[in-house]
C-alpha cells in the first residue's frame, strides 16, 4: 500500500472516530445511552482502525524496511489521529457527567 494511502486511510478513520465519540455526546444529553454506547463502540472501532495503518508505518520504520518522508500531510493524519484519541476520552467523561446531571435532578 502506497504511504498516501495509508496516511489517508489515518485520516478518514480518525475523523470518523471523532465524529462518534462527537455524536456519543450529543445523546447523551439527549439521555439517550443506548445510542452513545453504540456510538462509542464505532468510534473504538474507527480509531482501531486507524491506529492499525499508524502502527504498519511505525512498523515498516522501526523494521527498516522504509524510511518514512515527514510531510505536511503524514503530520496532518498524525493530527488527526492524536485529536480523535483526545476526543474519545472526553466523550467518556462527559457521557458519565451526563449520567450522574440527570440521575441526581430525577432524584430530587
Amino acid at each position: 500500500m502506497e504511504l498516501e494511502s495509508i496516511i489517508m486511510e489515518l485520516v478518514v478513520n480518525s475523523g470518523e472516530a471523532r465524529n462518534n465519540a462527537l455524536e456519543a455526546i450529543e445523546a447523551a444529553q439527549k439521555q439517550n445511552y443506548e445510542l452513545a454506547e453504540t456510538k462509542m463502540n464505532e468510534c473504538e472501532a474507527a480509531l482501531s482502525k486507524a491506529h492499525a495503518f499508524q502502527t504498519k508505518l511505525l512498523s515498516q520504520e522501526a523494521g527498516g524496511e522504509s524510511q518514512t518522508p515527514i510531510s505536511l500531510i503524514l503530520i496532518h493524519g498524525q493530527d488527526h489521529l492524536m485529536n480523535a484519541m483526545t476526543v474519545r476520552d472526553l466523550a467518556r467523561y462527559m457521557i458519565q457527567m451526563c449520567h450522574l446531571i440527570y440521575e441526581k435532578g430525577n432524584s430530587n
